[in-house]
């Protein structure tokens, strides 16, 4: 074995990623199955060693040590197995070495550069799985590869990432070369690759964002104890203090809104609502329904749902444009809520789903200056006339003027 192999050894292992121990194995295990192939026996167990340091391979065939010999192929007796080594013991291994005709070298050659190319792309397989594996719940950063219809390709290094359209945003627009960061939903071993399942709209993308902007939360002082989001549109996030001196909104928002904004610089032109989260339902519910003013709560737990009354001039802004606040809030809160004014006038959202909900987060919308838990005057105008009311039967302009 030349040097120039070790050293083709050493630079694929530099190259792929794989140990040095690792691809020495294999090809180990192709010269091995280079001999039983064309010299030896199908049934026989063969075994190469390869010294880096003489650069010579020695070949021997394996037999397991029993009292009686059933396949005489991998099986030796006792008796016969100390004929070769004194210290042999029945359930051991003994190795007896062969020594291959010289065409062996060529053959070798061919066959062992078929399996090696087949198990160097099996092991760097193993290493691309387990390294993204580690990486699911996680964001990466990566490069846009391609455009193929809706389907959008992403280079993450050392394999190529899928953003189906389920996981696409509304808000983004995707071109060639362009970087953005990406939540790593799942990775899937069931396919001749290793299939790294991205997502631009999955609701833990908030919140591993503001986990990079706000230091409280790597510090334990704050938590986000839940999110629910239309990506591209809206997201509610619930935050709780675990200290008493520290506001969990504020951290959030950041002085000017400086960390809010840089989380929503990332997601295009999603707006984000921060609110606190509250151990008392009626009180979160109350929260997550910002920037409205709850007049009443009232709980039916049979059916895990929640009546909501409002003033006549707070309608539209509980319900939220096509419903989107109160739809929000139920995802949130895991409470399905219903807004009500009067007799009249009713607005349901539908139940949230177990995989909608995310119990016990919320969000408050943000202007760079504003207060973080009011609303602005431009989310007020709109909600006030909602695209596509989620009432029953929706209150007439002249009552809401009045």
């Amino acid at each position: 074995m030349t040097s120039e192999l070790l050293s083709a050894i050493a630079q694929i292992a530099e190259e792929k990623g794989i140990s040095k121990e690792a691809v020495l194995e294999t090809v180990e295990a192709a010269l091995a199955a280079a001999y039983r192939k064309d010299f030896g026996q199908k049934e026989q167990t063969v075994v190469a060693q390869l010294d880096p340091k003489s650069e010579k391979t020695r070949l021997f065939v394996v037999h397991k040590i029993v009292e009686e010999v059933e396949d005489p192929m991998k099986e030796i007796t006792l008796k016969d197995a100390k004929k070769i080594d004194k210290k042999a013991t029945v359930g051991g291994e003994i190795r007896e070495e062969v020594f291959p005709p010289a065409e062996y070298g060529r053959v070798a050659a061919q066959t062992a550069k078929q399996v090696i190319l087949q198990r160097l792309r099996e092991a760097e397989r193993d290493v691309i799985f387990k390294e993204y594996k580690d990486k699911e719940g996680t964001l990466i950063t990566g490069t846009i590869q391609r455009v193929e219809g809706d389907v959008v390709m992403i280079d993450i290094g050392k394999t190529t990432g899928i953003l189906f359209p389920s996981e696409q945003s509304r808000a983004d627009h995707y071109y060639v070369s362009q970087r953005m960061k990406f939540y790593v939903v799942k990775v899937d071993d069931s396919g001749k690759e290793p299939q790294v399942l991205l997502s631009r709209s999955h609701p833990e993308m908030i919140k591993r964002l503001f986990e990079m902007e706000v230091p409280e939360i790597g510090a334990g002082s704050v938590e986000i104890k839940g999110v629910a989001r239309e990506a591209g549109v809206r997201s509610k996030v619930a935050v709780h203090s675990l200290q008493e001196a520290v506001d969990p909104v504020g951290s959030l928002v950041g002085r000017r809104g400086v960390r809010v904004q840089a989380v929503m610089s990332e997601i295009g032109d999603e707006k984000i609502d921060i609110v606190l989260w509250n151990s008392d339902i009626k009180q979160y519910i109350t929260n997550a329904l910002s920037p409205a003013k709850i007049k009443e709560v009232v709980l039916e737990e049979n059916n895990h749902s929640a009546l909501i009354k409002v003033e006549p001039d707070q309608l539209s802004l509980a319900i939220g444009r096509a419903g989107q606040n109160v739809r929000l809030a139920s995802k949130l809160t895991g409470w399905q809520i219903e807004v009500e004014k009067g007799p009249m006038v009713k607005a349901t959202t539908e139940p949230a789903t177990e995989e909608d909900a995310v119990v016990g987060t919320t969000e408050v919308s943000e202007e760079a200056n504003a207060e973080p838990v009011v609303g602005t005057d431009e989310e007020k105008a709109e909600v006030e006339t909602p695209a596509e009311p989620t009432t029953e039967e929706a209150p007439k302009p002249d009552e809401l003027a009045k």
